[in-house]
């Protein structure tokens, strides 16, 4: 019987087992979408405690215990750190074959050197040795993210941030690229006159100029996309539950911003018209300067609206959507394909029914201009699991070039959280080393090894230019 979390955790023959140590283990970490608060890299901040680092802001984790009867007041709410902690300890035996187990014990390995099993009747010994060591030099932040081998880190920034923490970090020398991405998700959201008119006001407030009309908006949001040029972004992101891809003129979105200025609500045409034209606004701007363009699709958010109307959006309310996606994504790539202005393109499911969807969608506009200019994105959020990830490598093997993909993105809040790619490296080493022993693959392991170190960091690397 194999010994829980081993060496040769996930890696089940002997090829896997070399491919992951010979080949994977070591390559360094590009983490190209995540949630990381810049400012604490910025600050190079010290958590207080166990519990800072790994709850506070983790819906994975207050899911989890809200679904075996923990109050909110140990999640969210004003229970100490301790208490907080202590009923996640009570909770993770119950994740049993849930992502969580796995990943709670191999983040207090490969962070803390902790191989007991959490539990109520360990949870006072762990909290106490990983808070102590989290209170040294040596689990700062940014020695966190040199632990992990993370060679380049894309946070999530909304065009009016002010990328000061970005600044800082560059200024100080730190030697891990920390990078912003675009994300104009609130840019395009007219859903709510008065809420989209605030944000315009603070776009305003950003860019320093007058917005008066739909070009003047344009022009500013235009020019918070080149000043996060010159902060070294090369990647925007959108988190959209379908892409926007309805017919429109330049006259009806004049006509559209002027109407919700005014703060009248727009009709569903005129709502989706509008941001089927920001899209291409944004993706036009993406190709002009060599960006990559991520689009996260099919989650249907704050599906709670009383827990919304009391903790806010990503808090732990969203699921997954089941959208139609196919004939807008067609739309919409091919509309800038057809004048040559579609960028280096991600696209990410959440819904695993899309999973063949996107992997032969992204052959139709893979022109042999780069090398995988369209991706399939590798299993995200509730699919980022072992058989989420099985399934999207599948898929992607079997109507497209699983050599040729970028590999796995860490999406977290949490600093905690890099083991996911480790995961990720021997659940695709497990699954090439049994094809080799079952014959399907041939045994030559400077192929293969070659094959697995570019999915795990060479492709990323040569395909964000990094």
């Amino acid at each position: 019987m194999r010994k829980f979390l081993d060496e040769n955790f996930i890696l089940q023959t002997a090829t896997a087992q070399k491919l992951y140590h010979d080949f994977a283990k070591q390559m360094p970490v590009i983490d190209y979408h995540n949630h990381l608060p810049p400012d604490q890299i910025a600050n190079d901040i010290n958590f207080e405690n166990l519990t800072q680092i790994w709850l506070y802001g983790d819906h994975y984790k207050w899911r989890a215990m809200r679904t075996c009867g923990v109050d909110e007041s140990y999640c969210t709410g004003n229970k100490s750190d301790w208490e907080k902690f202590e009923k996640w300890a009570e909770t993770v035996p119950k994740t049993v074959r849930n992502p969580l187990y796995h990943w709670t014990h191999v983040e207090l390995q490969r962070y803390f050197d902790i191989h007991t099993i959490l539990s109520p009747e360990t949870a006072r010994e762990i909290y106490e040795e990983a808070s102590a060591k989290l209170k040294t030099p040596e689990y700062s932040v940014r020695n966190l993210l040199r632990k992990m081998n993370v060679k380049v880190l894309c946070t999530t920034d909304d065009p009016i941030d002010s990328l000061e923490h970005h600044k800082k970090i560059k200024d100080d020398g730190f030697e891990i690229k920390i990078l912003p991405a675009y994300r104009p998700d609130k840019a395009m959201n007219v859903d709510n006159p008065g809420i989209f008119n605030g944000y315009v006001a603070k776009v305003e407030a950003a860019s320093g100029m007058s917005v008066s009309s739909y070009d003047d908006y344009l022009k500013a949001l235009k020019s918070r996309h080149d000043f996060f040029a010159t902060m070294d972004c090369k990647v925007s992101d959108h988190g959209l539950e379908v892409i926007y891809a309805e017919d429109y003129t330049d006259a009806e979105i004049k006509n559209i911003f002027t109407k919700i200025r005014g703060g009248a609500a727009l009709s569903f045409e005129e709502n989706v018209q509008f941001k089927s034209a920001m899209l291409v606004e944004f993706a036009k701007w993406d190709h002009e300067k060599g960006w990559i363009q991520q689009y996260h699709l099919g989650a249907l958010r704050n599906n709670n609206s009383r827990m919304l109307n009391q903790l806010g959006p990503d808090t732990g309310w969203d699921s997954i959507g089941d959208f139609s996606q196919a004939r807008a994504i067609s739309k919409f790539l091919n509309k800038l394909d057809s004048t040559n202005q579609l960028a280096k393109t991600i696209l990410y499911n959440l819904n695993p029914a899309d999973n063949e969807l996107m992997a032969t969608m992204i052959g139709n506009f893979n022109d042999g201009s780069a090398k995988g200019k369209i991706q399939f994105g590798s299993g995200w959020w509730f699919l980022d699991q072992k058989d989420g990830m099985i399934k999207q490598l599948n898929a992607l093997s079997n109507m497209g070039m699983l050599s040729c993909f970028v590999g796995m993105l860490t999406d977290s809040r949490s600093f905690m959280s890099y083991p996911r790619h480790e995961y990720f490296r021997r659940i695709l080493c497990n699954i090439f080393g049994e094809e080799i022993e079952n014959g399907e693959i041939p045994n030559n392991m400077e192929w293969i090894g070659k094959i697995t170190q570019d999915i795990c960091y060479n492709n990323a690397k040569n395909y964000f230019g990094w």
